[in-house]
Protein backbone atom coordinates (compact mmCIF):
# COMPACT_ATOMS: atom_id res chain seq x y z
CA UNK A 1 0.00 0.00 0.00
CA UNK A 2 2.82 2.46 0.73
CA UNK A 3 3.53 2.22 -3.18
CA UNK A 4 0.98 4.06 -4.50
CA UNK A 5 1.23 7.23 -2.67
CA UNK A 6 4.58 8.79 -4.46
CA UNK A 7 2.94 7.44 -7.61
CA UNK A 8 -0.08 9.15 -6.87
CA UNK A 9 2.25 12.34 -6.06
CA UNK A 10 4.01 12.10 -9.30
CA UNK A 11 0.71 11.90 -11.41
CA UNK A 12 -0.82 14.82 -9.91
CA UNK A 13 2.30 16.73 -10.27
CA UNK A 14 2.18 15.75 -13.26
CA UNK A 15 -1.47 16.60 -14.13
CA UNK A 16 -1.11 19.95 -12.78
CA UNK A 17 2.16 20.92 -15.33
CA UNK A 18 0.64 19.40 -18.54
CA UNK A 19 -3.01 21.20 -17.69
CA UNK A 20 -4.61 21.70 -21.04
CA UNK A 21 -3.14 19.13 -22.70
CA UNK A 22 -4.92 16.53 -20.75
CA UNK A 23 -8.31 18.67 -20.64
CA UNK A 24 -9.51 20.12 -23.52
CA UNK A 25 -11.28 23.23 -23.31
CA UNK A 26 -14.69 23.55 -23.79
CA UNK A 27 -15.10 27.21 -23.90
CA UNK A 28 -15.12 28.08 -27.70
CA UNK A 29 -17.24 24.88 -28.49
CA UNK A 30 -20.17 25.81 -31.11
CA UNK A 31 -22.90 24.69 -28.22
CA UNK A 32 -21.36 27.56 -26.45
CA UNK A 33 -22.65 29.93 -28.84
CA UNK A 34 -25.92 28.61 -29.54
CA UNK A 35 -28.92 30.29 -28.09
CA UNK A 36 -31.99 27.83 -26.95
CA UNK A 37 -34.91 27.08 -29.30
CA UNK A 38 -38.41 28.97 -28.19
CA UNK A 39 -40.33 26.34 -25.99
CA UNK A 40 -42.53 24.50 -27.98
CA UNK A 41 -46.43 23.72 -26.04
CA UNK A 42 -47.69 20.30 -26.59
CA UNK A 43 -50.54 19.73 -28.82
CA UNK A 44 -53.44 20.60 -28.21
CA UNK A 45 -52.40 23.67 -25.66
CA UNK A 46 -52.29 27.09 -26.07
CA UNK A 47 -48.97 28.42 -26.57
CA UNK A 48 -47.89 31.02 -23.72
CA UNK A 49 -48.36 34.56 -24.50
CA UNK A 50 -45.19 36.45 -25.28
CA UNK A 51 -44.57 40.64 -24.71
CA UNK A 52 -43.09 41.36 -28.08
CA UNK A 53 -41.22 43.95 -26.16
CA UNK A 54 -38.93 41.23 -24.65
CA UNK A 55 -39.07 39.17 -27.79
CA UNK A 56 -34.72 38.02 -29.06
CA UNK A 57 -34.33 36.81 -31.96
CA UNK A 58 -32.74 33.80 -32.44
CA UNK A 59 -29.36 33.55 -33.13
CA UNK A 60 -26.12 31.73 -33.93
CA UNK A 61 -22.25 32.72 -33.01
CA UNK A 62 -19.98 31.63 -35.30
CA UNK A 63 -16.58 31.19 -33.65
CA UNK A 64 -13.20 28.93 -33.75
CA UNK A 65 -13.25 26.20 -31.60
CA UNK A 66 -9.28 27.04 -31.00
CA UNK A 67 -8.71 29.27 -28.19
CA UNK A 68 -7.15 32.71 -29.84
CA UNK A 69 -4.40 33.46 -26.88
CA UNK A 70 -4.50 37.41 -26.08
CA UNK A 71 -2.42 39.12 -23.70
CA UNK A 72 -2.85 42.43 -21.30
CA UNK A 73 0.02 44.91 -22.20
CA UNK A 74 3.04 44.62 -20.04
CA UNK A 75 3.06 46.89 -16.90
CA UNK A 76 6.63 49.31 -16.07
CA UNK A 77 8.15 47.84 -12.81
CA UNK A 78 9.36 51.25 -11.39
CA UNK A 79 11.51 48.82 -8.63
CA UNK A 80 14.50 51.19 -8.03
CA UNK A 81 14.91 53.51 -5.39
CA UNK A 82 13.31 56.93 -6.09
CA UNK A 83 11.94 55.90 -9.92
CA UNK A 84 8.21 56.70 -10.19
CA UNK A 85 5.42 56.96 -12.81
CA UNK A 86 2.93 59.60 -14.51
CA UNK A 87 -0.57 57.79 -13.92
CA UNK A 88 -1.52 59.45 -17.59
CA UNK A 89 1.42 58.27 -19.00
CA UNK A 90 0.89 56.54 -22.69
CA UNK A 91 4.37 56.26 -23.38
CA UNK A 92 6.94 53.55 -21.83
CA UNK A 93 8.10 56.29 -19.68
CA UNK A 94 9.94 56.10 -16.02
CA UNK A 95 10.72 58.66 -14.01
CA UNK A 96 13.90 58.89 -11.49
CA UNK A 97 14.44 61.24 -8.54
CA UNK A 98 18.23 62.69 -7.57
CA UNK A 99 18.91 59.69 -4.82
CA UNK A 100 21.60 60.66 -2.18
CA UNK A 101 25.19 59.71 -3.21
CA UNK A 102 23.94 60.62 -7.58
CA UNK A 103 26.27 62.90 -8.39
CA UNK A 104 24.84 63.75 -12.03
CA UNK A 105 21.58 61.66 -12.29
CA UNK A 106 22.10 61.68 -16.27
CA UNK A 107 25.04 60.31 -16.22
CA UNK A 108 23.96 57.85 -13.67
CA UNK A 109 20.95 56.82 -16.06
CA UNK A 110 23.59 56.41 -19.04
CA UNK A 111 25.91 53.93 -17.13
CA UNK A 112 22.67 51.85 -16.46
CA UNK A 113 21.54 51.92 -20.41
CA UNK A 114 25.33 50.69 -20.89
CA UNK A 115 25.26 47.86 -18.70
CA UNK A 116 21.76 46.29 -19.76
CA UNK A 117 23.43 46.41 -23.45
CA UNK A 118 26.57 44.80 -22.47
CA UNK A 119 24.40 42.30 -20.72
CA UNK A 120 22.77 41.67 -23.89
CA UNK A 121 25.84 41.64 -25.88
CA UNK A 122 24.85 44.77 -27.80
CA UNK A 123 26.43 48.16 -28.58
CA UNK A 124 24.95 51.30 -29.34
CA UNK A 125 25.31 52.21 -32.81
CA UNK A 126 24.64 56.35 -31.84
CA UNK A 127 24.96 58.31 -28.60
CA UNK A 128 24.73 61.90 -27.75
CA UNK A 129 24.78 62.38 -24.50
CA UNK A 130 23.93 66.67 -25.42
CA UNK A 131 20.50 65.99 -26.73
CA UNK A 132 20.11 62.81 -24.04
CA UNK A 133 19.62 59.78 -27.01
CA UNK A 134 20.88 56.27 -27.21
CA UNK A 135 20.11 53.89 -29.82
CA UNK A 136 21.18 50.41 -29.82
CA UNK A 137 22.13 47.93 -32.57
CA UNK A 138 19.85 44.99 -32.85
CA UNK A 139 19.35 42.35 -30.48
CA UNK A 140 16.29 40.59 -28.42
CA UNK A 141 15.06 41.80 -25.74
CA UNK A 142 13.18 38.31 -24.62
CA UNK A 143 16.00 36.02 -23.95
CA UNK A 144 15.51 32.11 -24.54
CA UNK A 145 15.44 31.39 -21.06
CA UNK A 146 12.58 33.61 -20.37
CA UNK A 147 10.04 32.92 -22.56
CA UNK A 148 9.50 29.43 -21.42
CA UNK A 149 5.26 31.04 -20.59
CA UNK A 150 4.50 34.04 -21.90
CA UNK A 151 7.07 34.97 -25.11
CA UNK A 152 8.26 31.85 -26.22
CA UNK A 153 6.87 32.43 -29.69
CA UNK A 154 8.62 35.64 -30.34
CA UNK A 155 11.41 35.41 -32.48
CA UNK A 156 12.28 38.65 -33.18
CA UNK A 157 15.15 40.80 -32.57
CA UNK A 158 14.61 45.08 -32.19
CA UNK A 159 16.75 48.27 -32.21
CA UNK A 160 15.48 50.49 -29.73
CA UNK A 161 15.93 54.44 -28.39
CA UNK A 162 16.36 55.67 -25.24
CA UNK A 163 15.96 59.19 -24.49
CA UNK A 164 16.75 60.95 -21.16
CA UNK A 165 14.91 64.15 -20.47
CA UNK A 166 16.19 65.81 -17.37
CA UNK A 167 14.22 68.32 -15.77
CA UNK A 168 16.04 72.39 -15.63
CA UNK A 169 16.74 71.69 -11.68
CA UNK A 170 18.67 68.07 -12.58
CA UNK A 171 16.91 66.48 -9.63
CA UNK A 172 14.43 64.52 -11.94
CA UNK A 173 15.32 62.80 -14.89
CA UNK A 174 13.14 60.36 -17.27
CA UNK A 175 13.93 57.85 -19.44
CA UNK A 176 12.31 56.59 -21.77
CA UNK A 177 12.33 53.47 -24.36
CA UNK A 178 11.13 53.79 -27.91
CA UNK A 179 11.51 51.06 -30.79
CA UNK A 180 13.43 52.02 -34.27
CA UNK A 181 13.07 48.69 -36.12
CA UNK A 182 12.11 45.17 -35.88
CA UNK A 183 12.49 42.02 -37.74
CA UNK A 184 11.26 38.60 -37.60
CA UNK A 185 10.12 35.65 -40.13
CA UNK A 186 7.81 34.20 -38.19
CA UNK A 187 6.22 36.96 -35.49
CA UNK A 188 4.81 40.34 -37.13
CA UNK A 189 4.80 43.10 -35.32
CA UNK A 190 1.41 44.75 -33.86
CA UNK A 191 0.73 47.66 -31.68
CA UNK A 192 0.34 45.32 -28.05
CA UNK A 193 3.70 43.28 -29.09
CA UNK A 194 5.51 46.50 -29.63
CA UNK A 195 4.07 47.81 -26.09
CA UNK A 196 5.63 44.90 -24.55
CA UNK A 197 8.67 44.88 -25.90
CA UNK A 198 9.15 48.42 -25.27
CA UNK A 199 8.12 47.85 -21.70
CA UNK A 200 10.55 44.95 -21.49
CA UNK A 201 13.33 47.01 -22.69
CA UNK A 202 12.46 50.27 -20.18
CA UNK A 203 12.19 47.85 -17.31
CA UNK A 204 15.77 46.36 -17.92
CA UNK A 205 16.98 49.46 -17.36
CA UNK A 206 15.32 50.10 -14.29
CA UNK A 207 16.44 47.04 -13.16
CA UNK A 208 19.79 47.89 -13.70
CA UNK A 209 19.39 51.23 -12.52
CA UNK A 210 18.42 49.88 -9.08
CA UNK A 211 21.39 47.07 -9.42
CA UNK A 212 24.13 49.97 -9.32
CA UNK A 213 22.25 51.86 -7.00
CA UNK A 214 22.42 49.49 -4.31
CA UNK A 215 26.07 48.75 -4.92
CA UNK A 216 26.70 52.59 -4.19
CA UNK A 217 24.79 52.52 -1.34
CA UNK A 218 27.12 49.89 0.03
CA UNK A 219 30.18 51.85 -1.10
CA UNK A 220 28.61 54.90 0.78
CA UNK A 221 28.43 52.95 4.10
CA UNK A 222 32.05 51.56 3.22
CA UNK A 223 32.75 55.70 3.31
CA UNK A 224 30.85 56.48 6.04
CA UNK A 225 32.10 53.04 8.41
CA UNK A 226 35.05 55.22 9.88
CA UNK A 227 33.57 55.97 13.31
CA UNK A 228 34.97 57.65 15.87
CA UNK A 229 34.03 56.01 18.70
CA UNK A 230 36.88 54.79 21.10
CA UNK A 231 37.16 53.84 24.59
CA UNK A 232 38.19 56.83 26.97
CA UNK A 233 36.64 58.69 30.15
CA UNK A 234 34.27 61.49 30.52
CA UNK A 235 35.45 64.61 32.95
CA UNK A 236 35.05 62.45 35.78
CA UNK A 237 37.10 59.60 35.23
CA UNK A 238 34.27 57.08 34.48
CA UNK A 239 35.05 54.82 31.42
CA UNK A 240 32.62 56.09 28.56
CA UNK A 241 33.11 56.17 25.09
CA UNK A 242 34.57 59.26 22.99
CA UNK A 243 34.12 60.77 19.95
CA UNK A 244 35.23 63.97 18.46
CA UNK A 245 32.00 64.83 17.27
CA UNK A 246 30.59 67.82 18.89
CA UNK A 247 27.72 67.35 21.74
CA UNK A 248 24.94 69.45 19.92
CA UNK A 249 25.20 66.88 17.14
CA UNK A 250 25.88 63.54 19.04
CA UNK A 251 22.76 63.98 21.42
CA UNK A 252 20.55 64.79 18.56
CA UNK A 253 20.97 61.43 16.35
CA UNK A 254 22.30 59.27 19.49
CA UNK A 255 18.42 58.68 20.92
CA UNK A 256 17.20 57.48 17.49
CA UNK A 257 20.25 55.13 17.03
CA UNK A 258 19.66 53.89 20.03
CA UNK A 259 15.94 52.84 19.03
CA UNK A 260 16.88 50.98 15.50
CA UNK A 261 19.10 48.42 18.35
CA UNK A 262 15.76 47.42 19.64
CA UNK A 263 16.08 49.84 22.51
CA UNK A 264 12.85 51.91 24.13
CA UNK A 265 13.35 55.37 24.59
CA UNK A 266 11.85 56.28 28.26
CA UNK A 267 12.92 59.71 28.80
CA UNK A 268 15.40 62.36 27.21
CA UNK A 269 16.44 65.28 28.87
CA UNK A 270 17.89 67.36 27.09
CA UNK A 271 19.39 69.86 30.04
CA UNK A 272 21.41 67.49 32.04
CA UNK A 273 22.09 65.35 28.57
CA UNK A 274 20.92 62.05 29.93
CA UNK A 275 18.68 59.58 27.93
CA UNK A 276 17.01 56.86 29.92
CA UNK A 277 16.11 53.90 27.83
CA UNK A 278 14.89 50.00 27.94
CA UNK A 279 16.87 47.09 26.00
CA UNK A 280 15.74 44.21 25.20
CA UNK A 281 17.52 41.66 23.30
CA UNK A 282 16.44 40.78 20.10
CA UNK A 283 15.29 37.32 18.47
CA UNK A 284 17.20 35.97 15.26
CA UNK A 285 14.35 35.83 12.69
CA UNK A 286 14.36 33.64 9.46
CA UNK A 287 13.13 36.35 7.63
CA UNK A 288 16.07 38.99 8.83
CA UNK A 289 18.68 36.99 6.95
CA UNK A 290 16.72 37.04 3.98
CA UNK A 291 16.89 40.39 4.24
CA UNK A 292 20.34 41.45 5.50
CA UNK A 293 18.79 42.78 8.54
CA UNK A 294 19.93 40.49 11.24
CA UNK A 295 19.06 41.83 14.86
CA UNK A 296 22.32 42.54 16.65
CA UNK A 297 22.73 41.85 20.17
CA UNK A 298 24.68 44.09 22.41
CA UNK A 299 26.47 42.68 25.14
CA UNK A 300 23.71 43.74 27.90
CA UNK A 301 21.56 42.67 30.07
CA UNK A 302 17.66 42.76 29.38
CA UNK A 303 16.54 46.16 31.43
CA UNK A 304 16.63 50.24 31.78
CA UNK A 305 19.76 52.34 31.39
CA UNK A 306 21.14 55.51 31.72
CA UNK A 307 23.04 56.93 28.65
CA UNK A 308 24.58 60.41 30.43
CA UNK A 309 26.62 62.85 26.97
CA UNK A 310 28.76 65.84 27.76
CA UNK A 311 31.49 67.51 26.04
CA UNK A 312 34.86 66.63 27.00
CA UNK A 313 37.85 69.59 27.56
CA UNK A 314 39.53 68.46 23.76
CA UNK A 315 35.91 69.29 22.74
CA UNK A 316 34.73 65.98 21.78
CA UNK A 317 31.84 64.05 23.57
CA UNK A 318 31.82 61.59 25.88
CA UNK A 319 29.10 59.12 26.41
CA UNK A 320 29.26 57.47 30.16
CA UNK A 321 26.78 54.41 30.22
CA UNK A 322 25.04 53.37 33.62
CA UNK A 323 22.20 50.73 34.88
CA UNK A 324 19.20 51.50 36.11
CA UNK A 325 20.72 52.63 40.20
CA UNK A 326 23.29 54.97 37.83
CA UNK A 327 26.03 53.08 38.39
CA UNK A 328 28.85 53.11 36.08
CA UNK A 329 29.02 49.93 33.56
CA UNK A 330 32.43 47.96 34.00
CA UNK A 331 35.28 48.90 31.81
CA UNK A 332 35.32 45.41 30.13
CA UNK A 333 31.89 45.85 29.49
CA UNK A 334 32.05 49.33 28.43
CA UNK A 335 34.91 47.79 25.98
CA UNK A 336 32.52 45.24 24.45
CA UNK A 337 29.91 47.65 23.92
CA UNK A 338 32.17 50.31 22.11
CA UNK A 339 33.32 47.02 19.55
CA UNK A 340 29.11 46.09 19.12
CA UNK A 341 28.19 49.83 18.60
CA UNK A 342 31.23 50.67 16.01
CA UNK A 343 30.25 47.56 14.09
CA UNK A 344 26.33 48.26 14.24
CA UNK A 345 27.24 52.17 13.48
CA UNK A 346 29.24 50.52 9.97
CA UNK A 347 26.41 47.78 8.95
CA UNK A 348 23.91 50.15 8.54
CA UNK A 349 26.05 53.27 7.37
CA UNK A 350 25.30 55.32 10.12
CA UNK A 351 27.06 58.57 11.15
CA UNK A 352 27.03 59.93 14.61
Amino acid sequence: MQYWIPKALMLSALVSLSGCGIFTSEAHHPRNYRTNEPVVAPEGLDAPRQDPTYKMDVARYDNSEQAKATKPPMQIMPLAEGSWLDENEKLARVYFDKNEGIEDLDEFIWHAIEGVLSDYNTQAVSADKLIGTVETDWFSIVRVEEGWLWDDEIVAEQRYKFIIEEKDHQRTAALRAEMVDYRSDDVPLTPLLQQRLETRALNAVISEFDYRYRQLKVELRQRQGIISLDMGFDNKGNAALVTEQAYNVVFERFAGFLERLQFTIVEVDVDSGRIIADYTKPEASVWDSIWGEEAMQLPLEDGQYQILMSTTREGGTSITWMDKEGEVLQPGTMNDLQQALVQALRIRGIQI
